[in-house]
Formats: structure tokens, C-alpha cells, sequence
């Protein structure tokens, strides 16, 4: 509660109270009028009847007409009087119904809920605003004390603001959650001025309360952004330079695994080190996904299609003990997403099922087509109504509650113990979603399980079809000529020696400026340049745009750890485009040359 001392609220209050002044000075000059009326027309009867009762009065001279004139004039005067002062009292009357009438409209159609409340808390007054907001009858309101439906840990709190308001006259703004007759909290923000008698003491306190829930949701939402944007920024810029490592420990583990014979001692040493750094690139896909930074491939795609093409893969992930069920209705549009993004985020939300059933339970896993109306809209603003595809998953688990369900998409948070979660697989799957232009939104209940529920925007394409692919196998491939452009020395090195083992001509630089060097003083045709996006002076875009120019036909495959908005809009690829994303395994490296070279026109 709040008392409030503003410029605007003395005026109000001074104009109100000079206005009341007046009214009560005309109803005390309208008494003593009345008043000074009928002691005059009391003499005058007085005068004539004083000789009749009184004989020694009779021997004084006395004029009969003259006052029985006076005595008509005095009653006529009268009569005027009564004529205006009920005129006066029916002006009275129609004000005061007036600012009833005004009170009324006040109070019945403000959104803020009005009370009035006495030192010790009861209720003497409650706008019905009450009712709309809270759901207590007027009557349920007046049984019960202004402190009994504040929550217990808030109630102390207010109850120190109201006896600091009532002992100084002045207080502070208290925030307080408040419970709803169907059980729920809701945030108020009380502002509050006192009403003192004569001697200055607090009689009453007038109490304004604001439903502050949206927003304090809100200013929650914008909160958890903002750590999420800063976490995203430097994941993002963490991952670029730590991709370039794992690219080189993944790079020459597996050239070791190539001399190294699998009956060597050693051997078990390379492949760990191997397991690894794939582990850890998957790490950092997950990070990059999670701040939205990572290049998306889409296709168009039927959810029903990847759920089918993983049920057996995820049939062994949960376990004999969990029942799965499929519900995949056949009027499932298609969507366009990058397919692994997806697979990802299906397998991120088995795994935390699974979790949440450690003694077996059922897991439903279900699509369909969904519109996204207003109604939606005016839930979550932030929402494009329209139709969409729908992905949910649902378990039979331990549920979360409210608090819990406020955290769960935030990096590194986990319930489970430590060393068995790394608190991103939900994070990676909001970044995935949201970067898709999709939602994905959670409902639980303690003991009772969770769902997640995934929308992303339906299009009228058919999907897709990917072909299988395929390992590369070393002097099939026709040799050609390439240009590799990467600023980390290291990983340019291993480049040029892996594309040299399948017989390629290669010509490597350090960065843009050396590979247009390259290029203009080389006669002979270039078939490919592969280069890194992002480098110091000029980006792998650039060079790119200027080579194309230069050389006409020239085949282009960048290599990425993440989007740095050069290449892609949002995260996501133009048509066309070609991109190795870091760390790439050997065949991976090979198989997008091969593709890339595939599609140069000679």
C-alpha cells in the first residue's frame, strides 16, 4: 500500500472538500434564515393576541389594522420562504444523487478493486470490482477480514505496511499475491491514503488495488530473455573457435584410426579420443541450437515420416518397462524444418519422459493438424495465427509444478543428478522450435505427468525425399581442383591433406585477401573454393561474391561453425547454398566435396 501525496491528489482533494464547505454554509444560512423567519412571525402573533389575553395591556394604544397587515405580510414572507427553501432543498437533494449516481459509476466500472477497511482490518466498504476480479460475493468478502485471502508469506508484509500507514500517515507500495475464489494466485499492487478525524488520528485507510499478474509475467518473460540472449551471445561466440579445435581433434584421431590396426593397444586410446570430441561437437550443437545460431537446412517434411522412421530407435531408449503409443492422425500437414533439428528435439523429449517415469508408466506420442486462433492469440500475443502441424508428447511421469515449469527451457537447468543431464536438452529443443518460426509449449501437474506440445507452420509442399548417404571411397571420385581458404592454421592443414588423399589438386590460403592472390595469378580452372564464413578482413561471402565474378562457373562450399548472418537469414540457408558445419568428420568433409563438385557446371 501507498499513501499518496501527489500534486494531483491534493488538488482533487482540496477542491472537493472547499466545494462540500460551501454546501454546508448555504445549509446553515438556510436554517438560520428559517430560524430568524419564524421568531419574527411568532412577535407579530404575539403582538395581537398580547391584548386580548392581557387586560392592562388593552389601555396602550394600538393599531388593529395596521397589524393585522403586518401579520399577513409576515406569513406571506413565510410562505416565499418555504417555496425557497424547498427549492434549495431539492437542489440539494438532486447534487447529492448526482455524485451517488457519479460514486456509483466509479466504482461499479473501475478496473482497480476499492476497498475501504477500518484500523483493524475489516472490510466497510468493497467495490464490486471485487466480485469480477476475485470472485468473492459481496457477502462471502464481508465475513471475512481484508488480510484472510492474502498468501501466507505475503501477509505479514502488508499487514507491516497498513500499521505503518495507520502510525505515520504516510506508506510504500507493497506488492502481494492475492488467492481467486477457484484457488489461483493472483500479483496485486496496493496504493492506499488514510482518512484521520478531528484530532488527526487514522480512522479508515482507502485501498486501490491493480491486478499486476500480466504484467509481472511479463517483466518474468523479459527477464528470462535477456539471460537467454546473453548466454546465447556467448555460447555463439564460444563456439565458433571451439569448433575449429574439435575439428582437429576429431580430424587427426581419425587419421590414426586409419594407420593404427585395431588389435594395437593404442588403438582403444584414438577411438576415445575420438568418442570425445564427437561428444563434444554434439555439445556444441546443442548450445548453438539453444541461442538460435546454428544453420538450418530445411526441407519439407512429415512429422508422421520422422516419427516412424525413429520408433524403433526410440522404442529401445525408453525400455520394456514404458509403454509407447503413436497416435499419428493422416490429416498431419507438412512442415518445413531442418530434419536432424527435429529428430533431435523428438529424442530430447523421450529422454526427459523416460526420466520422469523411472518405474515405468506410458508415453503418447501424437500429431495432428492444430489452428492457432485468437482465442491462442490472446493467451500468448506473441503468437501468428494460422494453421499449423502439431507434435505432443505426453507422459505419465511426476509432473513439475509452476515453479518448475518457469525454468525448464533455460540452459544447464536440470532436476536430474548430477552427471546424468547436461540441462540443455529442452533449451536446445525451444531454440530449434523457435528458430523453425514454431511454438512449443508445456502443461503439467505434480504426479499427474507432462506434455509437451510443439506447433510449427503448416505448408501445402510435398515432402521431400533425402537420399541415403553414402561413404566416399577413397580414387572413385573424378580429381579436381580446389581452393581452401581457413584462418586457423591448424585445421587448414588438415583439410589440404585429407582432400590430397582422394587426389585433388589443392591450393590453400590463410585468408580472403591470399585466396584472391591465389586465384588471379592461377591460369589453370578452379573447380571449387572452400572457405571458412568467418575470417579476419574480409568473410568467406565476400570472397565468394568476388570469385564469381572473376571466375564465372566456380563451385562454392562454405565451412561454419555457426551463422554470423552472412550467409543465411535468420539461421537459415538460402536456396542453393552449400555448408559444412565444424566439427565435420572426414566423410562428411568428403561426401559435401563430392556433392559440391557434382553441381559445378562445366
Amino acid at each position: 500500500m501507498k499513501l499518496s501525496d501527489s500534486g494531483m491528489g491534493i488538488n482533487a482533494a482540496g477542491f472537493f472538500r472547499d466545494h462540500w464547505r460551501g454546501v454546508e454554509r448555504r445549509q446553515w444560512w438556510l436554517s438560520s434564515s428559517a430560524i430568524a423567519v419564524s421568531l419574527i412571525l411568532t412577535s407579530g402573533i404575539v403582538c395581537l393576541l398580547l391584548p386580548s389575553t392581557i387586560p392592562q395591556v388593552s389601555s396602550y394604544a394600538f393599531d388593529t389594522d395596521l397589524a393585522v397587515h403586518a401579520l399577513v405580510g409576515i406569513i406571506l414572507l413565510f410562505d416565499v420562504y418555504v417555496i425557497f427553501q424547498q427549492v434549495q432543498l431539492f437542489r440539494f437533494r438532486r447534487e447529492l444523487a448526482q455524485r451517488e449516481e457519479l460514486f456509483r459509476l466509479i466504482s461499479e466500472n473501475a478496473a482497480d478493486m476499492i476497498a475501504v477497511v477500518d484500523v483493524d482490518g475489516q472490510r466497510l466498504y468493497n467495490s464490486p470490482s471485487y466480485q469480477k476480479m476475485l470472485g468473492y460475493s459481496q457477502e462471502e468478502l464481508g465475513k471475512t477480514s481484508a488480510f484472510d485471502q492474502i498468501h501466507a508469506d505475503d501477509r505479514k508484509g502488508v499487514m507491516d505496511a497498513a500499521a505503518e500507514a495507520r502510525r505515520t500517515g504516510k506508506g510504500r507500495t507493497v506488492e502481494y499475491r492475492i488467492r481467486h475464489k477457484d484457488g489461483r494466485w493472483l500479483t496485486l499492487e496496493s496504493t492506499a491514503s488514510v482518512v484521520t478525524n478531528r484530532s488527526g488520528q487514522v480512522e479508515k485507510l482507502v485501498i486501490v488495488n491493480r491486478d499486476i499478474t500480466e504484467r509481472k509475467q511479463l517483466e518474468e518473460q523479459l527477464y528470462r530473455s535477456q539471460k537467454l540472449e546473453a548466454i546465447g551471445r556467448l555460447s555463439g561466440g564460444v563456439a565458433h573457435d571451439f569448433n575449429n579445435l574439435l575439428g582437429l581433434i576429431i580430424g587427426y584421431a581419425e587419421a590414426l584410426q586409419q594407420r593404427i590396426p585395431p588389435e594395437d593397444p593404442y588403438r582403444e586410446a584414438v577411438d576415445e579420443i575420438q568418442n570425445a570430441g564427437k561428444r563434444a561437437a554434439a555439445l556444441t550443437q546443442q548450445l548453438l541450437a539453444f541461442s538460435r545460431k546454428q544453420v538450418l537446412e530445411p526441407r519439407v517434411l512429415s512429422l508422421n515420416t520422422i516419427i516412424t522412421d525413429v520408433e524403433k530407435m526410440l522404442r529401445r531408449l525408453i525400455g520394456e518397462d514404458i509403454e509407447m503409443v503413436l497416435m499419428l492422425s493422416p490429416t498431419t500437414g507438412t512442415v518445413k524444418a531442418d530434419r536432424s533439428q527435429i529428430e533431435q528435439v523428438v529424442l530430447n523429449l523421450v529422454v526427459n519422459a523416460r526420466d520422469a517415469m523411472p518405474a515405468g508408466g506410458k508415453l503418447t506420442i501424437e500429431t495432428g493438424r492444430w489452428q492457432l486462433d485468437e482465442a491462442t492469440v490472446s493467451r500468448h500475443p506473441y503468437v501468428i495465427p494460422g494453421p499449423y502441424s502439431m507434435l505432443k508428447v505426453t507422459d505419465t511421469g511426476c509432473g513439475m509444478d509452476a515453479q518448475l515449469q518457469s525454468h525448464i527451457f533455460e540452459p544447464f537447468f536440470t532436476t536430474k543428478e548430477k552427471g546424468k543431464g547436461t540441462g540443455l536438452g529442452l533449451a536446445t529443443a525451444y531454440g530449434v522450435i523457435k528458430q523453425s518460426g514454431g511454438y512449443i509449449w508445456v502443461d503439467s501437474e505434480v504426479d499427474k505427468g507432462t506434455s509437451f506440445r510443439i506447433y510449427l507452420p503448416e505448408v501445402s509442399d510435398a515432402p521431400e525425399v533425402i537420399a541415403e548417404a553414402k561413404p566416399v571411397i577413397a580414387g572413385t571420385s573424378e580429381r579436381r581442383t580446389i581452393l581452401v581458404v581457413e584462418d586457423e592454421p591448424s585445421l587448414l592443414k588438415l583439410t589440404k591433406n585429407t582432400l590430397k588423399g582422394m587426389g585433388h589438386t589443392v591450393f590453400e590460403a590463410g585468408d580472403a585477401s591470399e585466396a584472391l592472390a591465389i586465384s588471379r595469378k592461377t591460369e589453370s580452372v578452379i573447380d571449387l573454393l572452400l572457405t571458412d564464413v568467418i575470417m579476419p578482413g574480409m568473410s568467406g561471402k565476400k570472397l565468394a561474391d568476388m570469385l564469381l565474378t572473376e571466375r564465372p562457373g566456380i563451385g562454392v562450399l562454405y565451412m561454419s561453425g555457426y551463422t554470423d548472418g552472412e550467409i543465411a537469414t535468420h539461421g537459415v540457408l538460402e536456396e542453393g547454398t552449400a555448408i559444412l558445419r565444424k566439427p565435420f568428420t572426414r566423410d562428411e568433409l568428403l561426401r559435401r566435396v563430392e556433392d559440391a563438385l557434382m553441381s559445378v557446371a562445366r
